[in-house]
């Protein structure tokens, strides 16, 4: 028996993947963020992502290059990809949301749903549920979201400014936004030409009530990858989880 849902979740999606990635040098100094591997995985962050993408459906991904946009090209067209992939690079600086929308402009299918995900972001939960989650609510378009931990240890105290525990890297009281989306057709039409869609396009849906707020299901793996430490505790998590 067919799932009714099915028709209504992306079967295409978009991975930016053009950020200079300064707080990871030395490893971008000769590499895009995305392509920096993970210790002990062998396969750059982006190659994880493809693979995550084509189990979740998706058969078309549009890879919005940037900073030494030419190493992750040559990658891609070396590797042993699931899934079919187009890369764009910007002729000038567009913003994040008009690289975004830039990028949407060579999805195959442009009256169709679509995913996007940042380039430097390590998880694995099912965008199916996330899309099925975006079609209930009749969003234009839904942000995943993650607690992450906190760097630092936190104290817990009573009424009485005792001390009564000691806690490891709590996770966060506010969910922020984890870097995957699922958008409506007309998602694209909406995003500036040059500039930040987070500070307009977002702000704008979020007034209509169109704009939707999926969290990450608990004990599912999330992680940006932003600095060297970020690098050493995923291969650490990953090595303890089997993944």
């Amino acid at each position: 028996m067919s799932d009714p849902s099915a028709a209504s979740r992306p079967v295409q999606a978009v991975v930016l993947a053009g950020g200079q990635g300064s707080r990871l040098r030395p490893y971008t100094d000769d590499r895009p963020k995305p392509m920096v591997e993970i210790p002990g995985t062998g396969t750059p962050i982006i190659g994880h992502q493809l693979s995550w993408l084509a189990e979740e459906g998706v058969t078309d991904v549009v890879v919005s290059c940037g900073h030494l946009a030419e190493v992750l090209q040559k990658w891609l067209e070396t590797a042993d990809l699931p899934v079919s992939v187009t890369t764009v690079v910007e002729s000038e600086p567009l913003g994040r949301g008009g690289g975004l929308k830039y990028a949407a402009a060579h999805l195959p299918h442009p009256d169709q749903p679509w995913y996007a995900t940042n380039g430097d972001i390590w998880t694995r939960f099912s965008l199916r549920d996330m899309a099925d989650f975006h079609t209930e609510r009749d969003a234009v378009a839904t942000l995943a979201l993650a607690r992450p931990r906190l760097p630092w240890g936190a104290v817990k105290t009573d009424g009485f400014g005792r001390i009564t525990d000691f806690i490891e890297a709590p996770p966060s009281t506010f969910e922020i936004n984890a870097g995957v989306y699922v958008f409506s057709p007309g998602f694209a039409g909406l995003l500036p030409d040059r500039g930040d869609h987070e500070r307009t396009t977002f702000p704008r849906l979020a007034r209509e009530r169109k704009l939707a707020g999926f969290t990450i299901p608990q004990g599912s793996y999330w992680r940006a990858i932003d600095t060297a430490k970020d690098l050493t505790e995923a291969a650490k998590e990953l090595a303890a989880s089997g993944r």
